[in-house]
């Protein structure tokens, strides 16, 4: 797909100067862009590798000499990322999915499916499913009975939404997503072991055999507009009431939901992600690689936790948060300082208690854990 500068300019309300007119057919990095291809050059280090490469076009940052680069044209991009955003949107064609219903597609007679839509082969479509306008759904794709997509949404090949699921306009779910299975909950007859642990922080009365009975998830999954959801992603219906995913909230490849769970708005979720079961995550909240959330807190609005933090608390809204359990990001920068010094504190402890008190000894060996 082609595309001029002018063109691309104009769609990202950017500037271009040289020979608008130029077509370019893709983007690429600098150092191995064609003549046919737009160079992202968005920072000053890019510019060695436009050297490398034989770019004729490149998006650049705002005041670099396009003339001196050796550019027949160039687009200033102020906010680099931002641009690009933008030109991705041109440049990705999607899957290839054909319009109309493919015939080796099945669909119950009950199903309502909206204007212009395109479903592929292999394709399962349940009862009283209502699928909304200029849908896209790629092959092997399955939409349980009852569920309600909206329109203009794109599930891609091997998604799975399950039975009452409801989602609205925009809606992008990448490969083998599944939205709707069952939570993990269940409970034993009697007192468990995690819930004496729970109780008591570290003491059992006994340690006993135990049966686990399943609790069953009648609820199920409600998500909002313009929400996106990353492949192998995991979302669980909710025990009674629907498990929640706020409108503009993203998630990343491999990200769980827990049941009952409660997401709001424009939040971002990267990828291993996990939220325990009942928790209620807020607006604009940043949780990076590998966070977990324990079961039944909240994280207020506009929190950041950083790569592998572990909420095991409350987290007030606008906090950052980092470490194992998640604390203030500053009080963790300490904690990690005074473990770094550790090393060379022991031998100075050691030498002054012998001073102190020459005779004593060692401590007594603890027991492994």
């Amino acid at each position: 797909m082609a595309h001029t500068i002018a063109e691309i300019a104009t769609a990202l309300a950017a500037e271009a100067v040289g020979n608008v007119a130029l077509r370019v057919t893709r983007a690429a990095e600098p150092a191995m862009a064609g003549p046919d291809d737009l160079a992202l050059a968005m920072d000053p280090r890019y510019v060695e590798g436009l050297a490398k490469g034989a770019a004729r076009a490149a998006m650049l940052w705002p005041g670099a000499d396009w003339q001196a680069l050796g550019l027949e044209a160039a687009i200033f991009a102020p906010r680099g990322r931002l641009a690009m955003a933008g030109l991705s949107v041109m440049m990705d064609q999607g899957p290839d999915i054909a319009p109309g219903i493919h015939p080796m597609t099945v669909i119950d007679p009950t199903a309502q499916i909206g204007d212009g839509a395109a479903i592929g082969p292999f394709v399962t479509i349940g009862a009283g499913v209502q699928i909304g306008a200029r849908a896209r759904i790629a092959s092997h794709v399955s939409v349980a009975e009852g569920a309600m997509i909206g329109d203009d949404a794109l599930i891609c090949q091997g998604a799975r939404i399950g039975a009452r699921v409801r989602i609205g306009h925009r809606f992008i779910c990448q490969p083998g997503a599944v939205i709707g299975a069952d939570g993990f909950s269940f409970v034993t007859p009697e007192k468990s072991g995690v819930e004496e642990i729970r109780e008591t922080l570290s003491q059992r009365s006994e340690i006993r055999e135990q049966a686990w009975t399943r609790i069953h998830s009648l609820g199920s999954v409600s998500i909002g507009d313009d929400v996106e959801i990353g492949a192998n992603a995991t979302i669980d219906r909710g025990t009674i009431r629907d498990t929640t995913i706020g409108r503009g909230t993203k998630l990343d490849n491999q990200v769980h939901i827990g049941h009952n769970v409660q997401v709001g708005e424009d939040t971002l979720l990267c990828g291993q992600v996990g939220i325990a079961g009942s928790s209620r995550i807020g607006s604009r909240v940043v949780l990076a690689g590998q966070v977990g959330v324990n079961d039944n807190i909240f994280v207020g609005d506009d929190v950041i936790a950083g790569g592998g933090s572990k909420i095991f608390t409350n987290a007030p809204k606008g906090r950052v948060l980092l470490g194992y359990p998640a604390v203030k990001m500053e009080a963790h920068v300490e904690i990690q300082k005074a473990l770094r010094r550790l090393p060379r504190l022991g031998p100075r402890v050691a030498a002054l208690e012998s001073v102190i008190s020459p005779s004593s000894q060692p401590d007594t060996p603890q027991d492994d854990i």
